[in-house]
């Protein structure tokens, strides 16, 4: 639908039984993030709170949390969009099939952004940062934070707004060192659209000017998160999106407004002008900790009559955000194996934190029919996988031949792992980088923004067949316990406490020779093994097992394995892999909720209130 503003929305939801009112003062001291992760889990409506406490404002969260709300909210436009998105990277067949793609000439013309000089809703009044809602996610985060900001700015060296950035990227708004409604915080890498404008800034001796845009058309807020080709403007796409032309303006101070937005902060950010940020509860299930990361001095915070907060949670996934994933995946699913040559299908996997880990399928075509299939092509798509904007993040990458298995998906993950492991080959398709950068919010490696990656290769038949039982007379060395299978291949065993990274290489030494003098026969049908703090948690689901191993290790120091080599550097083994996925001393600490806010959210629930028959 073509919404104008975040309030359109919100009529068309309630009318159409996608929305509940919170009409109870709440605090937004985690009560009402703990609200919307309650609400969530029960796959919930959208929530609009009424009552904030201290608060002047509205808020609403949860427009995102399911995909078929996201589809109800982009009804009229998705499949356009999807064709759009589709003529971007075949414009040969809009000249061979014209009256296949003549209805989304309206369309194409709604992705240009339009200039308002006279009603522009959101520069009526002014506020100040602390009169917004404060919303603190979980018990140890650093501050308040906006989670779904639409961070803009532009190119020092080509102003305008087709040469902008819009991007989600976190903003703490209080504590730490952030002078009270003068200062906030800014969270981003600099290979970012607005990292790289701010190097060009920053190259000048110049201040960047930030404009952070909340609320406003619901197609704006996807268009932040979109992962676009260089070049390609947001605000195109989210006019495309809303089926309407996002309209903005210049303040009198020369900042970038969204003209119905409900609410906008400029301000700017100097060169090398930084405080600490975080810690703040992420994405991975963890809190990203305390860093320095950019200063935007508040110059001006605007708002529109009856403004209302959009707010989103993160935490161990499946989150909101996990939905914003899923749509994101159906409107460009076709279009990033088509950047990729020979890339049939790629998926990062949202129970592992996204980044952690990428499945792929790629084409093994260089083998000729007479030699044994084995890893060739697919490891230069894995290279070029990892070369590729988010996908660089990727810290395992899984890739295996599409014509071993033409009906296999990426997002059947168990069956994906099912046939990984019957055909991987330890001691040739393993592929290590070593010493190199990895997603900031991810603590398993060597420090911020540093750590390993392996790439996964399989190609080829069936090696062995997997087994889903322990022999009678499997065994374990001391101090390991409690071995569980998890899925057909692979077994979580409980380990001692990590201490130090010496004492791990001396226990996984012993173990592994343990397991290739006593169970070498009994392992065949297990050729992975995650070493771990709990067993039964690890193996009581695929998500479980997925959160665990890729969130909690670092390839170069956590993979092991039985009867391994080194053979002109390149790593194997003969035996199975093992994964040393306990926590360690230097990881980030897991979220975890606060009971007393848990018992608030109950009394919701309770005849008469407002969460009563939704949670």
């Amino acid at each position: 639908m073509g919404y104008k503003n975040t309030q359109e929305c919100i009529d068309d939801l309630e009318k159409n039984g996608h929305l509940i009112r919170i009409k109870e003062e709440v605090s937004s001291d985690l009560e009402m993030a703990a609200i919307h992760l309650r609400v969530f889990e029960k796959n919930g409506p959208a929530i609009l709170f009424e009552n904030i406490k201290g608060c002047k404002f509205k808020a609403v969260s949860n427009l995102y949390g399911d995909i078929n709300r996201s589809k109800f909210i982009f009804r009229d436009t998705i499949e356009k969009v999807k064709t759009l998105i589709d003529l971007k990277n075949n414009p040969m067949d809009a000249i061979k099939h014209p009256l296949k793609y003549a209805n989304v000439a309206l369309t194409a013309f709604s992705a240009l952004p339009k200039k308002s000089s006279f009603s522009n809703p959101v520069l009526k009044n002014k506020t100040t940062i602390s009169a917004l809602p404060q919303i603190k996610c979980w018990p140890d985060d650093g501050g308040a934070f906006i989670t779904l900001p639409l961070v803009y700015t532009e190119d020092i060296d080509k102003p305008g707004v087709m040469n902008s950035n819009l991007g989600m990227y976190r903003i703490q708004l209080s504590g730490n060192e952030y002078l009270q409604d003068k200062e906030i915080g800014l969270h981003y890498q600099l290979h970012r659209g607005i990292g790289v404008h701010q190097t060009k800034a920053n190259a000048k001796n110049q201040a960047l000017k930030v404009s952070i845009f909340v609320g406003g058309p619901p197609s704006l807020t996807l268009g932040a998160v979109m992962p676009l080709p260089e070049g390609m403007s947001e605000l195109t796409f989210a006019g495309a999106l809303g089926n309407k032309r996002i309209r903005y303006t210049y303040d009198d101070e020369g900042y970038a407004i969204a003209s119905d937005a409900d609410f906008v902060i400029t301000g700017d950010v100097y060169p090398n002008d930084n405080k600490p940020e975080g810690p703040f509860g992420d994405h991975l299930g963890y809190y990203s900790l305390t860093h320095d990361f950019p200063v935007m001095h508040v110059k001006n915070v605007y708002h529109r009559d009856g403004a209302i907060w959009p707010f989103t949670v993160v935490g161990r996934p499946p989150q909101e955000d996990t939905a914003f994933g899923n749509l994101i995946h159906d409107l460009t699913g076709k279009a990033i194996p088509k950047e990729i040559p020979g890339l049939k299908d790629v998926h990062a996997v949202d129970a592992s934190g996204v980044h952690p880990l990428l499945l792929a399928i790629g084409s093994e075509r260089y083998t000729p029919y007479y030699q044994e299939r084995k890893p060739q092509e697919i490891l230069t798509i894995a290279n070029h996988i990892l070369g590729s904007g988010q996908l660089s993040l990727a810290k395992y990458l899984f890739i295996i031949a599409g014509e071993d298995n033409p009906q296999l998906t990426t997002h059947d993950i168990y069956n994906y792992f099912m046939h990984v492991l019957e055909r991987v080959d330890w001691t040739r398709d393993l592929h290590f980088h070593t010493r190199t950068s990895i997603d900031t919010l991810d603590y398993s490696g060597t420090g911020l923004n540093s750590g390993s990656k392996v790439v996964v290769a399989v190609a080829g038949e069936k090696k062995r067949e997997l087994v889903s039982e322990l022999a009678g007379d499997f065994s374990l060395p001391p101090y390991f316990k409690d071995a569980k299978v998890i899925m057909p291949g692979i077994i979580a065993v409980t380990a001692p406490q990590y201490s130090d990274a010496k004492t791990a290489e001396e226990e996984l030494a012993k173990f592994t020779a343990y397991l290739k003098e006593y169970n070498t026969i009994n392992l065949r049908g297990f050729p992975l093994i995650i070493v771990c703090d709990d067993s039964s948690f690890v193996s009581q689901n695929l998500n479980n097992f997925l959160w665990v191993t890729f969130t909690r290790s670092n390839p170069s120091h956590d993979i092991y394995g039985i009867s391994s080599f080194i053979e002109n550097k390149h790593w194997g083994c003969k035996g199975s892999l093992v994964i040393d996925a306990r926590i360690k001393p230097h990881h980030a600490p897991p979220l975890i909720k606060n009971p007393e806010i848990e018992k608030r959210v109950d009394a919701l629930a309770e005849k008469g209130k407002s969460l009563y028959g939704i949670i």
